[in-house]
């Protein structure tokens, strides 16, 4: 088998071809454009069963996957922490693009279970999507945070409800009460209340999106009691495909609610993960939180653990696991599903036949 690393960057590509053995090939670098794609699909034409590992940097690789995908190779991708513990056991010293490109074909030699590359589907609409409504609800915040200074120069007495920046008939009747003053300052706080009214606009319609997006994709997932659309989108956008993942403890290792080990004799202890997917991890948070304040399955759980001795920090870590592998498994489900429907949807311009249809009569 030969192992193909690539060390991507803006305006350039270098490709390191590696044996099974780990020992360089061949080397080729091309600039980051369509036509240097096209070269790297003539050169990867003269190795037999190749496989191509790319570091994992998708803002620079988006483009070159595809490309590499749609030719039919297997692209594997190479976290840049794995990279920096094989270049410090090479042989050669330094840092280069080669240097790093090999380090990546060997990385994905030695490492079972690397991330797989795929060509963007509904997931990476969500992860969009999810991404790009967090930015608009940051800079909402902004404003709101701005808006409130000069509301209070204007009139000290103007009572705002926390929170209350984000509701149309609240900001309908501040644009009302400036009406009725003038200034600079009254200018800019009405194109900052206008500014907010229309990024709440886009942020709600996002939300129905993302909404009808995943009750149609992801149903199982949607029904984890404490988990809403916006928790869901989150993980579905930072997972990028459950079935990278062998089992529901290689999922936890991933958004960190999978304890470390700590222990060397015969006494095994283990301590929290502060690594792993925190976006994930922060969903789970959220989720196991409003299942113990309404009182839904997690909370018996939970209670289980305190009367145990558990402290409630601790007893919110172990729900946190539990949820984890309940999300896991509904992705399972999901993922299954929608692979399912695939299969047994018929070709365009096939015949499908009836059904049989079996009349049961009640007995005598």
């Amino acid at each position: 088998m030969t192992v193909v690393g690539i060390d991507a960057h803006k305006d350039w590509h270098t490709l390191v071809a590696v044996d099974e053995v780990g020992r360089r090939m061949a080397e080729l670098t091309v600039q980051a454009r369509t036509t240097g794609h096209q070269k790297i699909l003539a050169w990867l034409a003269q190795f037999p069963n190749v496989q191509v590992a790319v570091e994992d940097c998708r803002h620079l690789t988006r483009r070159l996957e595809a490309d590499l995908l749609d030719a039919g190779h297997k692209v594997v991708r190479v976290h840049t922490r794995l990279m920096a513990g094989m270049r410090r056991g090479g042989r050669q010293p330094g840092k280069s693009d080669p240097i790093d490109a090999e380090a990546v074909a060997r990385v994905a030699l030695r490492e079972d279970g690397l991330p797989t590359a795929e060509l963007p589907g509904p997931m990476r609409e969500v992860k969009l999507l999810s991404d790009h409504r967090r930015s608009l609800v940051a800079r909402r915040t902004a404003l709101q945070a701005k808006v409130r200074w000069f509301l209070h120069e204007i009139d000290p007495d103007l009572h705002v409800p926390s929170r209350g920046l984000r509701r149309y008939h609240l900001l309908e009747e501040l644009l009302e009460f400036l009406d009725q003053h003038q200034g600079v300052i009254v200018e800019i706080a009405r194109d900052l209340l206008q500014d907010i009214a229309s990024l709440t606009r886009r942020i709600n319609d996002i939300e129905r999106r993302l909404d009808k997006l995943l009750r149609a994709s992801h149903p199982a997932l949607l029904e984890v009691p404490g988990l809403g659309v916006l928790g869901a989108a989150a993980i579905i956008g930072e997972t990028a495909g459950v079935r990278r993942f062998t089992n529901k403890d290689a999922f936890a290792r991933f958004n960190g609610t999978a304890p470390i080990p700590v222990w060397s004799g015969n006494k095994v202890r283990v301590r929290l993960s502060r690594g792993g997917n925190r976006r994930i991890n922060t969903a789970l948070h959220m989720a196991a939180l409003t299942q113990v304040r309404l009182g839904r399955e997690g909370a018996v759980y939970y209670d289980k653990l305190i009367a145990r001795g558990k402290t409630k920090t601790e007893a919110m870590r172990l729900l946190r696991r539990r949820l984890s592998d309940r999300v896991f498994s509904a992705m399972r489900a999901d993922e299954h599903r929608g692979t399912d429907a695939v299969a047994t949807r018929p070709e365009p311009g096939t015949d499908v036949a009836e059904p049989t249809v079996i009349e049961l009569r009640p007995a005598a």
